[in-house]
């Protein structure tokens, strides 16, 4: 007799060709939730070091990547739309847009490295450092005002979810990327706490960034994705594959809680593709920690086939030609990224 399951899609189904067996990320149908990226779309991205290979790729895919910070690449700059650098937690995302709008002052706005200064919300996107405060002060008013650029032109925002851990201080909630002594440290005594954010913080937060920025951009469309790259290390009493464990499943959670009541935000499976035991490892490198230039450059295919339409939109203007598919040499040179949680891999 037939039953609620007797009609759905094979990719319903593990067992089925077209579902998980003989799983190939080129190979499954481009079904989604209706959300559509247009060429003409100004797209930005954000997240953990996994979302600056959208930053350097979906450009050669025919996507328009909205860049509102220019400057040296060996500085930084290009990375990602501004010269943020990785935003590895929900509330460090929320807080940038704050600080950027000053809804948010943090009393920590200087770390010292050496003789040099650094900012403690993006500690490594000058090499060496601030050689003085008034070059880092200057630095970051021109730096808030391209996040202000960013958020107020794009059309489309994606956000790589990456970890939950976190080191918060102790004078006013605000979150770093690092943990202090690690590249830079506060000079004036101030102290900070480690904090793992919950599933409840987590979607808080980020309902609360969502909220905002429709504020200033309305039909912002919102695609999220959870980092399939395993946390560097863990401050847990416990071993770092269980906090891995914790970190993307309540990154998921998140994700999904987020885009089931949003009908312009997206969950763009970039975990699923790359970590589920169905690739067998494939994608990962011989650490199973960082992915290999097969996977970053299978994701961007997905992420484009899955996205990306090739109708054009009444009244705007025609597209640029599409981009020549890359070479692997071009791949493996593009492959290369940086990345603040490594060093915590440093002796």
């Amino acid at each position: 007799m037939p039953h609620p399951y007797t009609d759905l899609p094979d990719t319903a189904f593990w067992s089925r060709t077209a579902g998980v067996a003989g799983f190939d990320m080129t190979q499954v149908p481009a079904g989604h939730d209706g959300l559509v990226i247009h060429a003409t779309d100004r797209i930005v991205s954000a997240g953990s070091c996994f979302a600056q290979h959208l930053a350097r790729l979906l450009p050669t895919r025919g996507f328009n990547y909205l860049i509102t910070e220019g400057g040296p690449p060996e500085r930084q700059f290009g990375v990602y739309p501004a010269r943020f650098g990785n935003i590895y937690t929900v509330r460090q995302l929320l807080q940038l847009f704050e600080r950027a709008y000053g809804l948010f002052v943090p009393r920590e706005h200087v770390w010292r490295w050496h003789d040099a200064f650094v900012d403690p919300f993006r500690p490594n996107v000058e090499p060496n450092g601030f050689s003085t405060l008034d070059d880092l002060q200057a630095d970051r008013v021109s730096h808030l005002a391209a996040v202000r650029r960013m958020f107020e032109q794009c059309d489309v925002f994606v956000f790589t979810l990456g970890m939950t851990e976190a080191w918060v201080s102790d004078a006013d909630g605000a979150v770093f990327p690092l943990a202090p002594g690690v590249h830079g440290e506060p000079e004036d005594g101030a102290t900070c706490h480690f904090h793992n954010f919950s599933v409840p913080e987590m979607v808080d937060d980020l309902r609360r960034l969502i909220g905002n920025l429709r504020l200033l951009n309305p039909s912002v469309k919102l695609v999220l994705s959870v980092s399939p790259v395993s946390i560097a290390a863990t401050y847990e009493p416990r071993h770092v594959l269980v906090s891995n464990s914790y970190t993307k499943a309540a990154l998921r959670v998140v994700a999904d809680m987020v885009t089931r009541d949003d009908d312009l935000a997206s969950y763009f499976p970039s975990y699923e593709c790359v970590a589920g035991h169905h690739t067998m490892g494939r994608y990962f490198q011989p650490d199973m920690r960082h992915i290999t230039a097969e996977g970053v450059h299978d994701v961007v295919e997905y992420f484009t086939r899955l996205y990306l339409s090739e109708a054009p939109v009444q009244g705007a203007p025609a597209p640029a030609a599409p981009a020549p598919r890359t070479s692997m040499a071009e791949r493996d040179q593009w492959y290369e990224v940086w990345c603040d949680e490594d060093m915590l891999n440093a002796p």
